[in-house]
């Protein structure tokens, strides 16, 4: 059954760390028969600043934006840069907080890794372990997010780490978002935990939590029908 057309906002979808548009297979099909669908092109980019840059100048004039992980981090720069183009916003199991001294140096021996030529073992041993919970783990998934990171490259981990490394604060940004918003996390995200989503989501004026049960950090993937409910629902407020 077809539903009716609630919102014509173009949606603009920011993926996270190391993903290309596979990451939204689960929404590509459901979604583009509604409304126009939007995947800048992200991964040149070496800090959140141009990242953001690049958003704004592939993005129609309005649009709704979604951000996953890192992809939030940079939709938060975007409506910090450009609140009247921002219809509404959606933020995934991520983080407003700059990296502590301790988060940043953690990042250094993956950096020299993939530098080196072992990006392979960063993904499948070291990154992607940390965002899928233990007991329930999806080859599938784990297989997804080692092909995505593959395909974009050692350069690509780097600049995206660095980017990370030296983003700022967004935590004012938050609490001057006036649009739809809402906030959306993993039950047993690990890397960006709930608590850290509720204390987003108090910072932002009305927003709304989600959490999507029986999810870690990568809820599209581990949770579609659940997450296209919700997406859903923000969409059509």
């Amino acid at each position: 059954m077809l539903r009716a057309k609630m919102s014509v906002d173009p949606l603009v979808l920011i993926p996270g760390m190391m993903c290309d548009a596979r990451l939204w297979w689960p929404f590509l099909s459901e979604l583009s028969a509604e409304r126009s669908l939007h995947l800048p092109a992200i991964a040149g980019a070496e800090t959140i600043s141009e990242m953001a840059s690049a958003v704004l100048a592939s993005a129609p004039e309005k649009f709704a934006m979604l951000g996953f992980s890192m992809g939030g981090i940079v939709a938060m720069d975007v409506i910090r840069r450009a609140p009247e183009r921002v219809t509404r916003v959606m933020f995934m199991d991520t983080s407003p907080l700059a990296e502590t001294p301790n988060q940043a140096a953690a990042r250094e021996p993956h950096i020299t890794r993939a530098k080196a030529g072992r990006l392979e073992y960063v993904m499948r041993d070291e990154v992607i372990p940390s965002l899928l919970r233990a007991d329930h783990k999806r080859d599938d998934i784990a297989e997804l997010m080692l092909d995505m990171a593959l395909s974009l490259g050692p350069d690509v981990f780097v600049a995206q780490s660095r980017a990370l490394q030296r983003r700022d604060d967004q935590q004012g940004t938050l609490r001057r978002i006036r649009v739809p918003c809402s906030v959306v996390c993993g039950e047993f995200d690990a890397l960006t935990p709930p608590r850290r989503h509720e204390q987003m989501a108090d910072l932002i004026p009305r927003a709304n939590l989600e959490i999507i049960g029986g999810a870690s950090h990568i809820p599209i993937l581990e949770r579609p029908s659940e997450t296209l409910h919700v997406l859903r629902n923000w969409l059509e407020a």
